[in-house]
């Protein structure tokens, strides 16, 4: 568990100046692929070292449900292989990536105006971040594309006999 966080975590600080690309979404299907369920474990103390680093505020709330998402959609498709497939899972979850980090916005927006103001300023957070969406897409897609085959074919042959999957 302990590895597999502080791959997810140099991973995610090797590519922090390049914007809304990450191998984030990447290690978190190949892990749950591999691992199933236990990775829930892997993405707490995920959510909870990147708290402790950058400090507990909004985005770290959206944090709490969008990776724990992404392993029960990779758990619902576990049964398929295809690079292509994975590619566009995680380039949908990128694109959908901001609609879902603004949730809470709708919220806050509720509390101070309404249901109206709610929608309001959720679709306006959304809406604003949906270039960036794209780019995330794009990154995800490419680099599960490139990553899917040798990645795959280096957990299988390091899980052999070792009863580590999580099927």
């Amino acid at each position: 568990m302990g590895l597999m966080v502080a791959l997810i975590e140099a991973s995610k600080l090797a590519l922090s100046s390049i914007p809304n690309i990450e191998l984030t979404s990447f290690w978190i299907i190949m892990f749950t692929l591999f691992f199933g369920w236990k990775v829930i474990a892997v993405v707490i103390v995920f959510i909870l070292i990147e708290g402790a680093i950058y400090g507990i505020q909004l985005w770290w709330v959206m944090y709490l449900y969008a990776w724990p998402l992404l392993v029960l959609i990779t758990r619902i498709f576990r049964k398929n292989t295809s690079a292509v497939f994975w590619a566009f899972i995680s380039g949908i979850f990128g694109l959908c990536f901001g609609a879902l980090c603004s949730i809470p916005y709708f919220f806050i927006g509720m509390s101070t105006g309404g249901v109206t103001a709610g929608f309001r300023s959720a679709f306006t957070w959304w809406v604003a971040g949906i270039p960036w969406d794209f780019v995330h897409c794009a990154g995800n897609f490419i680099i599960m594309l490139i990553l899917y085959r040798p990645i795959s074919t280096a957990m299988k042959w390091m899980s052999q006999g070792d009863g580590v999957t999580g099927s």
